[in-house]
């Protein structure tokens, strides 16, 4: 009788809906919440442990099932689910993937389930109303010590502000929406609630890291961000689409890590640097953390003249990692070199799936060429030195941005 009833749960996996997690997409969900009727995926199994007193999980293969249990799953299931408790997500609401990190997967099933945030609207106050204030641990960006700041959002202004004293009248930054990302870092900043925000500062990109010790508080402030970017896109383009607009809200970079690089005449010696793939622009920094990138690459498509070469040249001297790769574009070749084969190949996935991806025309207007100085739009040359001045960029129309 408990084979049988463990077959029927089996069986139950097979219908629309049931075969990927009902909270972050995973395939093959191997557990289940017998008091809410979902399939879920082990990692957000652990999740559900922790509110008892919503839902209570069981594996669909080892756990025993009583009649009763399956009955409820088989009257229910991800598809009634989804439909009763994210009836009322609002478009600019962040739906993790299988991908991200704890705290976002954690926050949107409390949100879901505990908090019942999609079914009554009125709970989504702290993230839509449009404007926002509070406290954040702030990195700095000379000492590196998290110091409590004052940040305010308004989406009449169309911006974030941070103050260094709860009492300042003048804000130290003030970060337009228009040119905003923000991506959960927790490995890099060391938090498990760090938020990394990047913006436009003097034409160059600018990082901040900041964390909240509440989960809630921090994933609250992301969708706030997300939200402000969302009513301004949609008074920027009005005919777009939900669609068209929301991938464009907030984004994860494609690929960060450590790779060596040399300079622009490739005489020089190779440095290790702290890369990152953002959409098209490839960025180096001298350490994860640091505020400013020392230099930017623009890497367009194949029908442009970029490609992604494995190795690199014979005659290369100087790089101390073996795993090389070639990036080449219309008016000179970039030699980096990876530490380990498997991040030579990560990085190369990472590399052509933007030179495979054809180039929008807002991209081609802001491609320009050149060594070194500034200019509006994204730039074709890395810094041959790492002392030189930054390379600025502009992000062309928000809607690419």
């Amino acid at each position: 009788m408990a084979k049988e009833r463990r077959r029927a749960v089996l069986e139950l996996l097979q219908r629309p809906g049931n075969a990927r997690c009902a909270d972050c997409g995973a395939p093959d969900p191997d557990w289940a919440s017998y008091t809410l009727g979902v399939f879920i995926c082990l990692s957000c199994s652990g999740i559900h442990r922790n509110i008892p007193q919503v839902s209570k999980v069981k594996s669909v293969r080892l756990d025993a099932w009583e009649e009763a249990q399956v009955e409820f799953m088989a009257s229910h299931g991800n598809d009634a689910a989804r439909d009763a408790y994210e009836s009322k997500v609002p478009p600019f609401y962040y739906r993790p993937t299988s991908s991200d990190c704890q705290l976002l997967r954690e926050q949107w099933i409390r949100a879901k389930y505990e908090r019942l945030e999609f079914t009554h609207p009125e709970k989504q106050e702290p993230y839509s109303a449009g404007y926002r204030e509070g406290s954040l641990w702030k990195r700095g960006r000379d000492n590196g010590q998290f110091l409590s700041r004052k940040f305010v959002l308004t989406e009449r202004e169309g911006s974030l502000k941070y103050f260094n004293r709860n009492d300042a009248k003048e804000p130290k930054a003030v970060m337009k929406i228009e040119h905003l990302n923000a991506t959960f870092q927790p490995a890099k900043i060391g938090h498990p609630h760090g938020l990394q925000i990047t913006y436009l500062k003097d034409n160059s990109t600018r990082n901040i890291f900041v964390y909240h010790e509440d989960g809630k508080e921090i994933v609250d402030w992301f969708n706030a961000l997300r939200a402000a970017r969302f009513h301004y896109l949609q008074v920027a383009f009005p005919g777009a689409s939900d669609a068209d607009l929301v991938p464009k809200l907030s984004r994860n970079y494609l690929k960060e890590g450590y790779m060596e690089k040399t300079g622009p005449k490739q005489t020089e010696g190779f440095r290790k640097r702290w890369f990152t793939m953002d959409d098209r622009r490839l960025m180096y920094f001298k350490d994860p953390l640091d505020a400013f990138a020392r230099g930017e690459v623009f890497i367009g498509s194949r029908e442009s003249g970029y490609t992604v070469l494995d190795g690199l040249p014979p005659s290369t001297q100087g790089h101390h990692w073996p795993h090389g790769i070639t990036i080449v574009t219309p008016e000179r070749r970039f030699l980096l070199a990876c530490e380990t084969e498997s991040e030579q190949r990560a990085w190369m996935e990472a590399f052509r799936k933007v030179v495979d991806r054809p180039m929008l025309p807002q991209e081609y207007a802001g491609e320009c060429g050149g060594w070194g100085g500034g200019g509006g739009g994204p730039q074709h040359f890395l810094r041959g030195s790492d002392t030189a001045g930054r390379l600025s960029f502009s992000s062309g129309s928000p809607l690419q941005a």
